[in-house]
């Protein structure tokens, strides 16, 4: 049987203490599991069959905490697809309302689904900052990921997007794209991998972006099934645990980024969420109606598990990239 705790013995070998909690900067809001797609990676086993949605009540409580802790700079709205939650407009606004930059993780098909008409235009107009997945610049490794047809959608998302200015130099407007291996390794150099996404892009489609961010895959759910499935799991963790980089553990975003649930749960980040790995206290798990002070607090140890290895491998992981 695999050694536990390969993570926590990853932090003691290189003389780094436990990881806790620092100020916490951004609002992370998982606004359900629902997608109009169903790739084979996804960390939240998301789909159109999913019915898991955060309600009103749930998005108006979050809304509270946000104007009760002023340290929270950014939302950062994910799903499933949060665009597809009829709370997502709503929680945009007021989060702008409130001084707040806010990010839209979009898988660019949405913005052809039906009843999504004028979702660039309103994105734009609210200045939101588009963080876009689109895991390759070829039509078949995409749709390996993804499914038949995702790719020229997604090229057609992005050409709207560019249209309103996205990712045009001086407009303002944020375009990000998302690289996430097609495998079992780890990303290449962010750095790099950027400029052949912009020279692709640009010649064969004439698409423009603003930067790259590169996430490894970490084992859970969906792609852990595919690496036992395979017969890569252990040679997976083995990669993770060899390529532990120290440099990535100061900018982890589980020390900066406040995770909560559809449901209101609160979490480190997004992966433990997916684990159902709780933030507790007392024995009782947190929600986003409990006291800011408490949901917020510095110093509290973070619940990490070897899942973690997947944010310190090589160049490191996390919803804003790389991170050494």
């Amino acid at each position: 049987m695999r050694n536990k705790h390969l993570f926590s013995n990853a932090l003691r070998s290189a003389g780094l203490p436990p990881l806790t909690r620092g100020l916490s900067t951004t609002l992370q809001l998982n606004l359900g599991k629902r997608c109009n797609q169903t790739c084979r990676h996804c960390h939240v086993d998301a789909s159109p069959f999913r019915t898991e949605e955060m309600t009103r009540a749930t998005a108006e409580q979050c809304v509270q905490l946000l104007e009760s802790v002023d340290s929270f700079d950014t939302v950062d709205l994910t799903g499933g697809a949060p665009e597809l939650n009829q709370n997502f407009r709503w929680l945009v606004a007021e989060s702008v309302r409130l001084g707040r930059s806010v990010i839209d993780r979009c898988n660019l098909t949405i913005l052809s689904e039906p009843n999504q008409e004028g979702l660039a235009r309103f994105l734009a107009n609210h200045g939101v900052r588009v963080v876009a997945s689109l895991p390759c610049y070829s039509r078949e490794n995409v749709e390996a990921q993804r499914g038949d047809g995702v790719f020229s959608r997604s090229i057609d998302g992005l050409r709207e997007l560019n249209s309103l200015g996205y990712g045009v130099e001086g407009s303002g407007l944020t375009l990000d794209l998302v690289y996430n291996p097609g495998g079992a390794f780890l990303p290449p150099s962010q750095a790099a991998l950027e400029v052949d996404y912009k020279e692709r892009l640009k010649s064969d489609f004439g698409v423009i972006f603003s930067s790259l961010l590169t996430l490894a895959n970490l084992p859970v759910s969906r792609f852990k099934g595919d690496l036992k499935r395979s017969g890569q799991l252990d040679q997976y963790m083995d990669l993770l645990c060899s390529e532990f980089n120290p440099a990535t553990v100061e900018t982890l975003m589980c020390t900066n980024t406040i995770s909560v649930g559809w449901d209101g749960t609160v979490y480190d980040c997004d992966f433990n969420q997916m684990l159902e790995m709780a933030v507790r206290r007392g024995g009782n798990r947190l929600t986003v109606a409990d006291l800011p002070e408490v949901i917020t607090e510095r110093g509290r140890a973070i619940r990490v598990d070897d899942h973690c290895l997947g944010c310190t491998a090589g160049a490191g992981s996390s919803c804003g990239g790389a991170l050494a």
